[in-house]
């Protein structure tokens, strides 16, 4: 008996029940979020760096899916890898047996990896945390892992155990015992390493939250310490790794820091299959996989799939031929240099900072009166208002995607794919220029909009 499955007659007949469909089944809250935002759009497809809509509108996507769609949506040479491997029908995931696509990937992701010498393949950036946490701790015998302050490393509970918010800690209870430094506070460090039981610290190079960057000489002053002490520095390159801040790794930015595991996932997919991967010391993964009894100590369901591995082989073939790290260099110092030029410009921008395609916009309390009055206004509703009053009116009026960098904060991350070009940044510097002088003229649609914002919060109390 043949089953018939058509999966674009489905979408013809039901996708425009999309936001119902969620908010009785999914999330209640996202659609009822997106509604109250004005960002309940419906795109219709998307190619590279742009969405279209129905009536076949472009809009410039500058927050890459949180960073997944690296090469933006639908490379072909990506697609091409997935339409492959599926035609193939490849004997997959037999587990009593080695593939080699596997290996393939690890060989050349390992090629960008210098001082490391293998790779675990999960399916997410917080599963290659979890990994990262469980290998450190049983290599060291130790119990606790340090992260920073305002550090995000994803949300189940090892990686929620090292998450440097408590909005998302709250109520999930008891966690492992780990303990939060200040980003580029070395003294912190020592303190905590000098009590013999820290297995690691984990960090972002370039923290996601906020966009801020370990201060130069912190990573490696970090790796003396733990060395020192015998414990491992992890790198979370989950969202800074493959080419995002203008080299291959964050880290590799400041001479000498070689971390004993590094974690990657995101842009590794291609924006199709779900994939991450920790890399770390031939010694740390000898231990763990100790003797054959071991084998299987530490393993993943869909790990190592053929469809993924095939992604990110591809994405890996595309960042080498198309030369996408020099790329992400060239963009990202003329956006940020742009958007820097306009900081004397208005009183509401406090600072732009960030690497490559990883950039954080920053506002601040104004000087004129009028404007430090509206801008009081919003903090006593709520911190980070403001930034959301930009972000709205950048995609309702400029059809342009961003996000507010993160809860409570008054700064906008730009984390775009990274092959915008030129007429991209053109188009983003110009629309921002527009929300800006819009926000500091005597009246203006965006304050109108900071009033609604203002009652959504206040009734959320």
């Amino acid at each position: 008996m043949t089953t018939e499955f058509d999966l674009g007659a489905l979408l013809a007949e039901r996708g425009a029940e999309r936001y119902e469909l969620h908010a009785k089944h999914l999330n209640p809250q996202l659609p009822r979020m997106l509604h109250t935002i004005g960002f309940d759009k419906v795109y219709e497809r998307a190619e590279g760096a742009h969405f279209f809509d129905a009536d076949g509108n472009d809009h410039l996507d500058m927050l890459a899916g949180f960073g997944v769609m690296g090469l933006g949506r639908h490379h072909p040479v990506v697609r091409k890898a997935l339409h492959d491997v599926l035609d193939l029908g490849l004997a997959d995931l037999t587990r009593f047996d080695c593939q080699p696509l596997p290996g393939l990937l690890a060989e050349r992701l390992l090629a960008h990896s210098p001082h490391l010498d293998r790779v675990f393949f999960g399916n997410s950036g917080t599963e290659a945390v979890e990994t990262a946490l469980k290998f450190a701790r049983y290599a060291t015998g130790r119990p606790r892992v340090l992260y920073c302050d305002h550090a995000f490393h994803g949300l189940t509970t090892g990686a929620l155990s090292v998450n440097g918010e408590s909005g998302f800690r709250d109520g999930f209870a008891p966690l492992l015992p780990d303990t939060a430094v200040p980003l580029g506070d070395l003294d912190a460090l020592a303190r905590e390493l000098k009590k013999g039981d820290v297995a690691a610290l984990i960090v972002e190079p370039i923290q996601g939250k906020g966009v801020h960057e370990a201060p130069p000489g912190y990573l490696r002053g970090a790796q003396e310490l733990l060395r020192r002490h015998k414990a491992l520095l992890i790198a979370d390159e989950v969202q800074t790794g493959l080419g995002r801040t203008g080299d291959f790794y964050a880290y590799q930015h400041e001479d000498g820091v070689e971390p004993d595991l590094v974690c990657v996932a995101k842009a590794l997919s291609g924006g199709y299959v779900p994939v991450g991967a920790t890399l770390g010391k031939d010694w740390i993964f000898k231990k763990v996989y100790s003797s054959m009894d071991r084998v299987l100590v530490h393993s993943a369901s869909f790990g190592s799939g053929a469809q993924a591995m095939a992604c990110g082989l591809a994405v890996l073939s595309v960042m080498e031929n198309e030369q996408i790290v020099a790329g992400v260099r060239t963009t990202g110092e003329l956006l940020k240099s742009r958007l820097t030029a306009l900081i004397g410009k208005y009183e509401l921008l406090a600072d732009v900072r960030g690497r490559g395609l990883m950039i954080g916009i920053e506002f601040g309390r104004p000087t004129s009166m009028k404007l430090r009055g509206r801008w009081a206004m919003l903090q006593a509703a709520r911190k980070g208002l403001f930034a959301q009053m930009v972000v709205v009116p950048l995609l309702q009026r400029h059809r342009i995607l961003t996000q507010v960098s993160g809860d409570h904060l008054e700064v906008i991350k730009l984390i775009p794919p990274l092959i915008i070009d030129e007429a991209d940044v053109d188009r983003f510097v110009d629309a921002f220029t527009a929300v800006m002088d819009d926000a500091h003229s005597g009246g203006g649609l965006m304050w109108d909009f900071g009033k609604t914002l203002i009652k959504q919060a206040v009734a959320n109390r």
